[in-house]
């Protein structure tokens, strides 16, 4: 038996035990931990990223190729879901479950230092929804002021501003994407909308339906140049690009840990920048803020202020984050990349045109290829029916390959794509 089948027999053996009884829980994470740390150790040869397959549970006649909305969570991980729900319901009382604050520090820290931010600037919420809402609701804005948006944003960076703005009375311009598409002609469709009453530019860093990147540091340079706030929705980008907020500079970041970061259900990120923080209002006051209108939390925590949370569920966002470290950031997104691109080239190749631009330095891990008006719903349907390839009928025909994906995978969907466009 090989060591990392070893540790995967381990850690399923550690797992269950945890359902046996709440003792010893300390030890017992230890021990995933240090088996995590021999799954996912670092190797340069071919089968790694074969190993890396082996650590979710999918079939291969549901391969999912959807990141950009939904991914399987690492094995590990969904077992330390389970194993540390059935310790709290063993024992709920409030002195069992005081070391998940232990446990939620630890989290917040790993992932600090994965974005290159401090503690104090990560809020650790229930998906990039929330996140983007509680930006959308707690910058202060007036009658007059204005708010510019990507027209590619999530509902939940687009519409949510417009309800907002209907209710206050500050208008929201939607800035289209150009129709040729380079860094020169994003950054001046933008910027070319900057005015004096502008106060917030919301975007997306990885748009959903197109599979765009945006130039996102020469828009945060220009942005500041004029004192306007920028808040970007990293949904597509987290987990799957090895990423540096403070280069970056944003001043607000979300995201969600069930998609490219392959973690927890409903736990999600956001993070604001430590000297914008009191511009913002919490959208939410519960348990935990304090006594007064001044919170008892530091820094970005003041957001998690949520009632009751599926303390499982954070906690092992923690063992998914050490598992991110294993594999490392760079590595990821050069996996992502490459699976894309060959994604991309092979249905080029079949003469099918792309809506997401082919170039790696515009584009990211969202492909999508053009589809006839009205049949992309209907031909996802068909890949996933007749080739066990999981996509979505999102802007045309939306395939996003993670890391848990093989070459084969990519190829499998290329032939379905052949055989289904082609015909």
């Amino acid at each position: 038996m090989t060591d990392s089948s070893a540790s995967r027999r381990r850690f399923l053996q550690t797992s269950g035990a945890l359902l046996l009884g709440a003792a010893g829980l300390h030890s017992r994470l230890a021990q995933a931990q240090q088996d995590v740390d021999t799954l996912f150790a670092v190797a340069d040869d071919d089968s790694y990223w074969q190993s890396v397959r082996q650590q979710f549970a999918f079939r291969e006649d549901a391969v999912p190729m959807n990141a950009a909305n939904l991914c399987p969570s690492f094995q590990p991980v969904a077992q330390h879901v389970s194993a540390m729900t059935a310790d709290i319901d063993q024992d709920c009382s409030f002195n069992n479950r005081a070391k998940f604050s232990g446990f939620l520090e630890d989290t917040r820290s790993r992932v600090a230092a994965q974005l290159k931010v401090s503690v104090d600037e990560v809020a650790l919420v229930r998906n990039t929804s929330e996140a983007n809402n509680i930006i959308n609701n707690g910058l202060s804005l007036e009658r007059g002021e204005e708010v510019i948006i990507w027209d590619e944003n999530h509902p939940t960076n687009h519409v949510a501003w417009q309800v907002r703005a209907a209710r206050y009375g500050f208008s929201v311009k939607a800035v289209p994407t150009p129709a040729d598409v380079n860094v020169e002609n994003l950054v001046s469709a933008f910027v070319n909308q900057f005015s004096d009453r502008t106060r917030v530019l919301a975007l997306t860093h990885v748009s959903n339906v197109s599979g765009i990147k945006l130039p996102v540091a020469e828009l945060v340079a220009a942005a500041h140049a004029r004192g306007i706030f920028v808040h970007l929705d990293g949904a597509q980008t987290w987990g799957a690009m090895d990423l540096d907020l403070r280069t970056l500079g944003v001043d607000a970041y979300t995201a969600s840990a069930h998609k490219w970061y392959m973690g927890p259900k409903e736990v999600g990120l956001l993070y604001v920048r430590e000297p914008v923080q009191t511009r913002i209002w919490p959208g939410v006051v519960a348990s935990g803020w304090g006594d007064g209108a001044e919170t008892r939390q530091r820094g970005a925590r003041k957001f998690e202020s949520l009632g009751q949370r599926d303390d499982a569920a954070l906690a092992a966002l923690g063992l998914t984050a050490r598992i991110h470290d294993h594999i490392g950031a760079s590595r990821i997104e050069q996996r992502i990349v490459a699976l894309s691109q060959r994604l991309k080239s092979g249905v080029q190749a079949l003469g099918i045109p792309l809506v997401t631009p082919s170039d790696a330095s515009l584009s990211f891990g969202v492909c999508i290829v053009a589809v006839p008006d009205g049949q992309a719903g209907a031909l996802a349907n068909r890949l996933y029916a007749e080739y066990g390839i999981a996509g979505a009928g999102t802007g045309g025909l939306r395939l996003c390959p993670g890391i848990y994906n093989t070459e084969a995978h990519v190829d499998r969907a290329i032939d379905g794509i052949r055989a289904l466009l082609q015909a």
